[in-house]
């Protein structure tokens, strides 16, 4: 059910806005200084978690959005509706918030606008910016995302560093804010009083990632991954951004079960999924970790059709789903870390027949799970991707692992003029990328699992084929790390 309820304010607004969580105890306030400059704040239960804090923007080749602007308009709705997920941690999912959309202009002689959307919801809450088409700012070429989260600095944080050459692979830390210079989200904290918040971001489309800059005492600022030529985000037209989040709670289990980022992205966009089938596989892959083989042909090639029926087999007698299969195509006999043009993502090694493994693991009721390997090389693989994702559909795969393997900051991409950048692996030219791979792979009933991926931002909801992430420092590290995984991580 859906319950509406619109009022809009014109002209000048002069008060502060507030708006509520449906229950009444979480309530945000958007407001300006003295100076123009928009700023929010967040109280739970009458505590306020997050204190004033600033928004707005930095534009290369126009004035910034940060001060002299004016509150011209408040719009406010409310929703409580149920939706239905086709797999996840449960089937029906509320969607019950309240809503809140300021609008904000410049004082220029032709003022450029923008709105701030807020949604209040018993866990938490999400804003993003939404500009409008408008003659005075045709595109944008953001070089600074002002918005800011002031947290207590007292509280206690969970988080991995963030801009670093290892992704997301880090062990997670437990400090005090000082400890903190730049974190990816999400990042949890515990205040004084025992009140949970993560801060993190939701449906992350056509944007840059953002992980937060601790700036000064309390005050984290959003840090977004850079375009290879330091602008952090490109846009032509209107647009939105992200919403920026924070879950609270009154516990941890809370913020587990919180609904917050899926219900701030869109419906599902690709219609009926049954063919989407999670479950548990073994795969051709750590047996190359502990090296008793190797992915490619030499010392030891564990790809071959001989070692991929075994693991079919043992799939099939012990209730696996599937089984992938790491190290079967071209390109992994040469240096590929960080060099992926030398992968073929349709051609397979001598010693392993795709259309056989295909067909066997048919016959025995398993899953073959694919594995595309760019080393980085993004380009390169969209030069590929639909080729190689038809020969999958061919033989009956319906899931694929990609992998990114390359140092942070250094994905491959080739612009319109043939001219090799390097970009980081959650700016706005890999968020493209992804869904570019998540659509192509859901044209042919293909599910993605991407290694090396871009964080989870909730975009399963609007594209179910989207089934897993391996981003975070895990198991492959009890194969070589040293040291390997403690308990606290």
């Amino acid at each position: 059910m859906t319950l509406i309820f619109v009022a809009a304010l014109a002209g000048s607004v002069e008060a502060a806005q507030t708006v509520a969580s449906p229950d009444g105890a979480i309530a945000v306030t958007v407001d300006v200084t003295a100076e123009g400059r928009p700023f929010y704040k967040v109280a739970y239960r009458g505590e306020e978690v997050v204190g004033p804090s600033h928004l707005g923007f930095r534009f290369k080749g126009q004035p910034a959005l940060e001060e002299n602007l004016t509150m011209t308009g408040a719009a406010r709705a409310s929703r409580d509706e149920t939706w239905e997920q086709p797999w996840g941690e449960r089937r029906l999912m509320r969607d019950a918030h309240n809503e809140l959309a300021v609008t904000f202009a410049t004082k220029e002689k032709k003022p450029r606008r923008f709105s701030l959307r807020v949604r209040a919801f018993d866990d938490g809450i999400g804003f993003r910016y939404e500009f409008p088409e408008q003659k005075s700012m045709k595109s944008a070429e953001i070089v600074n995302e002002i918005t800011e989260f002031k947290l207590p600095e007292d509280a206690t944080y969970w988080w991995i560093p963030g801009r670093r050459w290892n992704r997301y692979e880090y062990y997670y830390r437990t400090t005090k804010a000082d400890a903190i210079d730049v974190a990816h989200t999400p990042i949890t904290l515990k205040t004084k009083s025992g009140a949970h918040l993560s801060i993190h971001e939701a449906a992350l489309v056509d944007y840059s990632a953002m992980a937060l800059n601790h700036q000064r005492p309390g005050v984290f600022k959003a840090d977004l991954a850079p375009w290879s030529d330091g602008v952090l985000v490109k846009k032509t037209g209107a647009f939105t951004t992200p919403w920026r989040t924070i879950q609270i709670a009154p516990d941890a289990k809370s913020l587990i079960s919180s609904t917050l980022i899926l219900n701030l992205n869109e419906p599902n966009k690709l219609g009926d999924v049954s063919w989407v089938e999670p479950g548990k596989y073994v795969g051709v892959w750590w047996e190359m970790h502990i090296r008793d083989s190797s992915w490619g042909t030499k010392p030891l090639h564990g790809a071959t059709t001989e070692n991929t029926r075994r693991y079919i087999d043992f799939a099939a007698k012990h209730g696996f789903k599937g089984v992938l299969v790491e190290g079967w195509n071209i390109g992994w006999d040469d240096s590929w870390f960080g060099n992926g043009e030398v992968f073929d993502f349709t051609k397979a090694y001598p010693d392993f027949d795709i259309a056989e493994i295909g067909r066997y693991a048919r016959e025995k009721g398993v899953r073959l799970i694919g594995h595309h390997e760019t080393g980085g090389a993004a380009s390169h693989y969209e030069s590929q991707m639909d080729a190689a994702f038809d020969l999958y559909e061919r033989v009956g795969v319906n899931t694929v692992k990609t992998g990114y393997v390359a140092d942070g900051g250094g994905i491959q991409r080739i612009d319109e003029n043939g001219v090799e950048t390097f970009e980081w692996h959650d700016g706005q030219f890999m968020a493209n990328h992804h869904l570019n791979v998540v659509k192509a792979a859901a044209k042919r009933k293909i599910a993605i699992n991407p290694h090396e991926p871009i964080k989870d931002t909730g975009l399963r909801r609007t594209y179910p084929n989207w089934v897993a992430r391996e981003g975070a420092r895990g198991q492959e590290y009890n194969a070589w790390g040293v040291p390997p995984i403690p308990p606290e991580h």
